[in-house]
């Protein structure tokens, strides 16, 4: 968009013009340079690819658990009402705090890095599919049950059609905070990634590698949010159906 265009022309001249000090923030095209150079040496693509392992690896558990149980509690409302003061209590427990209970139980490395990124993406698909299975059309509900309809075609056919727009918008909430807090646990816990890559970037002073990991991840961020659009659309057309 123009928006984009306008902000590249100004980071790019900006710096060139003197009006910021380059130490700090060189031009685009330098660091779009340096990237090339980067990857050409083989050395980018190890880093992407960790990253999007290790992001990838916690949004996937976070999606095996969170939108089975989401709808389960969202199904049998007395079990979400027993349930919900411990989820609320576990869900406002800041990730960060729990950083180095995480590191005490799995060690530094890979499985630290998937639960706590497993822990920040858990909570919003938890409650997007909650949310997503109450928005079920009651008047339908009651229908499918007075012809016949078994549970479990009911919530085949009515609940979860209804249901997928809430819970694709818990996933794309939880895969930004899957590259947040990725980045976290990188600079801390993990020799290897993005955001090991930004870190050493910035003890060595090399100003344009750790410009050119953060807009690597901005682009992850992106490509993973068109493909959650993109899914969303794909379901999009799955409405509720009450035919046999």
């Amino acid at each position: 968009s123009a928006a984009i265009v306008i902000f590249l022309l100004l980071w790019e001249f900006a710096p060139r013009l003197g009006l910021i000090n380059r130490t700090f923030l060189p031009p685009f095209s330098e660091i779009v340079v340096k990237g090339v150079q980067y990857a050409a040496a083989g050395k980018l693509l190890p880093q992407v690819l960790v990253s999007v392992e290790r992001a990838a690896g916690g949004f996937g558990l976070g999606v095996l658990t969170a939108v089975p149980l989401g709808i389960l509690l969202g199904w049998y409302r007395p079990l979400e009402a027993y349930l919900n003061p411990l989820l609320q209590l576990l869900r406002q427990t800041n990730p960060v705090s729990l950083f180095p209970a995480f590191i005490l139980f799995f060690g530094i490395g890979y499985a630290t890095n998937i639960a706590i990124i497993f822990w920040v993406v858990v909570w919003p698909m938890l409650l997007g599919t909650i949310n997503g299975v109450r928005q079920a059309d009651p008047a339908l509900v009651k229908y499918a049950r007075s012809v016949g309809l078994p549970d479990t075609r009911i919530f085949t056919k009515v609940v979860l059609p209804s249901a997928v727009p809430s819970i694709i918008t818990g996933m794309r909430l939880a895969a930004t905070y899957s590259f947040l807090m990725l980045v976290v646990s990188e600079m801390v816990g993990a020799s290897s990634g993005l955001g090991y890559l930004i870190v050493n970037a910035q003890y060595l002073l090399s100003v344009h590698l750790l410009y050119v990991g953060v807009i690597v991840l901005a682009l992850l961020g992106i490509a993973s949010n068109w493909a959650l659009v993109a899914l969303e659309r794909r379901l999009g057309a799955w409405r509720p159906d009450l035919s046999p």
